[in-house]
């Protein structure tokens, strides 16, 4: 998720948790306690592109690793005296709920994050969120200004028990709404013969009433949209080709066996200018996307492996939020993309 959800929901979550008398000192604990795991993005700010995409959101957003340092920082905390030795029980409940609260919630995005780095498992995807989704941060940001306000004063703490109490219901609407969509994706998938086909089904920006949809297909992928308010038809899905063969032929590559791993597979290849442009299909939609790679030049009939390259965020995916955003309120017309 975005920092600023991230700083909001540690303090509404440590004032909560706190005595009266050391809500305001939790609130500016929680929200640090909560963006540490993001500390990993500094050392990543002089890594290959590739490696500074797959292992952010990695160990130190492992709960195998916080949880034993939870511990630790509370004990150390608490030999020092003051607020932790004071209220011990208290603020191990705040520290470890708000160092494990982020990566969870992080694993509510399609990004990736490695819940139980160091062991080699793909990271969890749950992807029932958008990166910044307003009507989650908007109760926490109503919410935390009014009890830091309010101070030890007993008002302070419904107003952050709602906010969170808010948080828990959306979490839970999002992943009933992503049931209702995976629903659609397997019936329009199996009129297709494609009922196995590895998919994903992934928030549009800010919103969870419209869904993307995208499966793997032989030659490529398919894609479509579902909006909770306006569709009522099947899901149309569109066809879209990807150079699979020479996918295939740079699946050796450490570069690529790692985006692989790290996108469960979700990628298409595309030849340009002699390059071969690897594109994480989870974040964006046809033809902008927030991730491509080069990782290959061409050399006679072949590849010839080169250092990754990030190719910049096309300008064109900024101009189309107004269409994504009048997709939620209005059901397309015409027949499935073949």
């Amino acid at each position: 998720m975005d920092s600023v959800t991230h700083l909001f929901l540690g303090a509404a979550l440590a004032g909560a948790i706190a005595p009266p008398a050391h809500r305001r000192a939790a609130m500016l604990a929680g929200a640090g306690l909560q963006s540490l795991p993001d500390i990993d993005v500094l050392p990543l700010l002089f890594a290959d592109p590739v490696a500074e995409m797959t292992w952010h959101r990695g160990p130190t957003h492992s709960l195998l690793l916080l949880v034993p340092f939870g511990f630790l920082l509370w004990a150390w905390l608490r030999r020092r005296g003051g607020r932790v030795a004071a209220a011990p029980g208290r603020w191990l409940a705040i520290i470890l709920a708000c160092l494990l609260v982020h990566p969870l919630l992080d694993a509510c995005t399609v990004y990736g994050t490695q819940l139980l780095w160091p062991l080699p498992v793909p990271p969890a995807m749950w992807a029932t969120l958008f990166i910044i989704d307003p009507l989650l941060s908007l109760p926490l940001l109503l919410a935390v200004p009014v009890a830091a306000w309010l101070g030890m004063r007993r008002q302070a703490r419904p107003w952050l028990v709602a906010a969170l109490a808010l948080n828990l219901g959306y979490l839970g609407w999002a992943a009933v709404a992503k049931l209702a969509v995976e629903r659609e994706a397997a019936r329009a998938l199996a009129a297709r013969g494609l009922a196995d086909a590895p998919r994903f089904t992934v928030p549009m920006p800010f919103t969870t009433f419209a869904w993307r949809v995208v499966a793997m297909t032989p030659d490529g992928f398919l894609e479509g949209e579902r909006s909770l308010v306006a569709d009522r038809g099947p899901l149309r899905l569109r066809a879209y080709r990807s150079d699979t063969a020479d996918l295939a032929a740079v699946a050796g590559y450490p570069a690529v066996r790692r985006l692989a791993w790290f996108n469960h597979g979700f990628m298409k290849a595309q030849q340009r200018d002699g390059r071969l442009v690897l594109t994480d299909l989870r974040m964006g939609a046809e033809p902008d996307y927030s991730f491509r790679f080069v990782v290959a030049r061409a050399d006679g009939d072949g590849w010839r492996e080169v250092p990754p390259e990030a190719l910049s965020w096309p300008w064109e995916a900024r101009r189309r939020l107004p269409d994504l955003w009048a997709r939620i309120w209005t059901e397309p017309v015409g027949e499935e993309g073949e």
